[in-house]
């Protein structure tokens, strides 16, 4: 789901309050994501200008992102021209989903500059460009184009810079009634919905597919009680959509539907919403009512809060993705390597099992040392310790003299014996350390970007990753942030999302008597309820949160065990995260995601 020209008109509307204000700080958390923070008449906002390919967007956001210890250049050119600069104007290049901001700064020598900061939101086209005004001259881009790459259009230092080939449609909400009506012959060209959506989307700019549907769908419901409307026809692509039942609207009924949608955005009259649709389950957001998808919508109060809460989770888990396919190729290399030792530990204990057949064949060649003679290849031997007393033919050693064949026996059952228990010690390490690779592995699952930072340094701390560069070793945190949730009944309960959180929550944050939670036998989160005194329904959305962020998420009637903290306890030299525990109890929990986010996660 991408921006369109309407949701960019809102979210610039949106954005003038913070025309005046100064930008305090620049950061650059990832390749295609500038972060500006700013101190405005209406106070303190931080801005995300995002040129991801998947997810480019423009909003205000209260998300907090990592800030790389060395900025990238991009990051350090945006804080030389624009940090300390106050915003003039924020602007919409007509209906087009490209977004302007004016900046006035002072630069080294006093001198007041301008710069324009150019956000262009196509796709994978996207980019963040700075531009000096005065000359038309690109400073640099978040992307660079070269010209091998497109004669047409080159992003790069010192070139002048060219917009996006322009379109050649209407301003949707600019175009009156008889210009609309000159557009009949396109409209009306074919016999059902799906030509009116395309035909909508190839004449007005800024007109997604998606706002191009609800145009005709609510045309066709102002027609739906008609007379005069035979034609009542099944409209393409409509498995979660009321269109399926919808008669085609005539020219007449298109044009109001039209009209209303641009008159609210000529007022700015917007509800930013996001509607989950009923089959699918896919999400949709738009600054209009969408009424023509059936499903459960979500209203918000703002434009951004809108795209923060669409886009954040869907950019992050991207982002998480791409910082942690090293490390998940390297948690399953090592998963790989300790199950093949397991395979080579099993083999190793079954061949030892014979121990005792060694010692039973030195003692019966130690009783026929008198019938043995050094060079002798076998011996017959009477077996005094089966029941049958059967007559073994036994291999000896031509070099060696008979007392020595008898020891060396006693050396074979010896030495398998006493690799019985170092085989069952390294069995028992190596099922631990599987089992801390796959809570690290469901932990990356679920991880927020400071969480693979976290998780990262532990791989570094326990030997499996270098070092990386000759940084001065980071100190430890004494108090890692934790993820803090708000039961129904208003009482708080702690998530730790990585070892080192999970270390500090159960061994040093909670109370002997607080309620400590974990899926039993699947990997998963430490979770604590903070408090002795607790009702059911916190206790039941505390197991939901045990669930979900585990190795069982999505799965149904998930085993939590739950019990209090005074009987959780880390046995010595035990691997990050590894607790014991008795006295527990354990319920049933079906993972629900939109339970979670109404609990109300803060960082505590």
């Amino acid at each position: 789901m991408a921006l369109d020209g309407l949701v960019v008109r809102a979210i610039v509307h949106e954005l003038q309050k913070l025309v005046g204000g100064r930008i305090s700080k620049i950061h650059q958390p990832t390749p295609h994501d500038i972060i500006l923070q700013l101190r405005s008449a209406s106070g303190n906002a931080r801005l995300l200008l995002s040129a991801n390919l998947t997810y480019p967007r423009v909003h205000l956001t209260d998300k907090s992102m990592p800030n790389p210890t060395e900025p990238p250049m991009f990051c350090m050119l945006l804080r030389k021209h624009c940090e300390g600069g106050v915003i003039e104007a924020i602007e919409q290049t007509g209906a087009e989903r490209v977004l302007s901001i004016r900046i006035r700064q002072r630069d080294e020598l006093g001198d007041i500059s301008s710069k324009v900061l150019l956000v262009e939101i196509m796709g994978r086209h996207s980019n963040i460009i700075l531009l000096d005004p005065r000359t038309n001259t690109i400073v640099d881009g978040i992307h660079h184009v070269t010209p091998a790459l497109s004669s047409y259009r080159v992003v790069m230092p010192g070139f002048a810079y060219t917009p996006p080939p322009e379109q050649e449609k209407r301003t949707p909400w600019e175009t009156t009634q008889e210009v609309f009506q000159q557009e009949a012959e396109a409209l009306l060209a074919g016999t059902d919905a799906a030509t009116m959506e395309k035909a909508l989307v190839a004449r007005f700019s800024g007109v997604s597919p998606l706002v191009a549907r609800e145009i005709v769908y609510r045309a066709s419901q102002l027609g739906a009680n008609d007379p005069r409307i035979g034609n009542v026809a099944a409209l393409e692509g409509a498995a979660d959509s009321h269109q399926a039942r919808s008669p085609i609207p005539e020219l007449g009924q298109l044009w109001q539907a039209f009209s209303q949608i641009m008159e609210d955005m000529r007022q700015h009259q917007y509800r930013p919403g996001i509607v989950r649709a009923e089959k699918s389950g896919k999400l949709a957001f738009s600054v209009i009512r969408l009424t023509h998808i059936a499903g459960e919508t979500e209203e918000f109060s703002s434009v951004s809060a809108c795209l923060d809460r669409f886009y954040s989770e869907k950019a992050e888990r991207d982002t998480v993705k791409q910082r942690t396919s090293d490390l998940q190729r390297l948690l399953a290399n090592e998963k790989s390597k300790n199950e093949k030792k397991l395979e080579k530990l099993a083999d190793t204990l079954e061949e030892a099992k014979d121990a005792d057949r060694f010692r039973i064949l030195g003692e019966l060649v130690t009783g026929s040392l008198h019938l043995i003679k050094k060079g002798d290849k076998l011996v017959e031997a009477i077996n005094y310790y089966e029941e049958e007393q059967p007559t073994l033919l036994i291999p000896l050693d031509p070099l060696l003299s008979p007392s020595e064949n008898a020891q060396r026996f006693f050396k074979k059952y010896n030495k398998a014996k006493n690799s019985m228990l170092a085989v069952e010690e390294q069995l028992t390490l190596t099922h631990e350390e599987i089992a801390y690779l796959d809570n690290l592995l469901a932990q990356l699952a679920v991880a927020s970007l400071p969480d693979v930072e976290e998780i990262r340094e532990e791989l570094v701390e326990q030997g499996y990753l270098r070092n990386r560069g000759k940084q001065a070793k980071k100190k430890k945190k004494d108090r890692p942030a934790l993820s803090c949730y708000t039961s129904s009944e208003g009482l708080p309960i702690y998530v730790g999302k990585n070892n080192l959180q999970n270390e500090y929550l159960t061994n040093r944050l909670a109370k002997p008597g607080d309620t400590w939670l974990h899926t039993k036998d699947i990997p998963g989160s430490h979770v604590v309820i903070r408090s002795d005194s607790y009702g059911e329904d916190t206790l039941l959305e505390a197991a939901q949160l045990a669930a979900y962020f585990s190795q069982a998420r999505g799965s149904s009637s998930v085993p939590v065990d739950y019990t209090l903290i005074r009987y959780v306890r880390k046995p010595n030299g035990a691997k990050p995260g590894f607790v014991i525990y008795d006295k527990q109890k354990t319920l049933y929990a079906t993972t629900d995601e939109s339970l979670v986010n109404s609990l109300k996660s803060v960082q505590a």
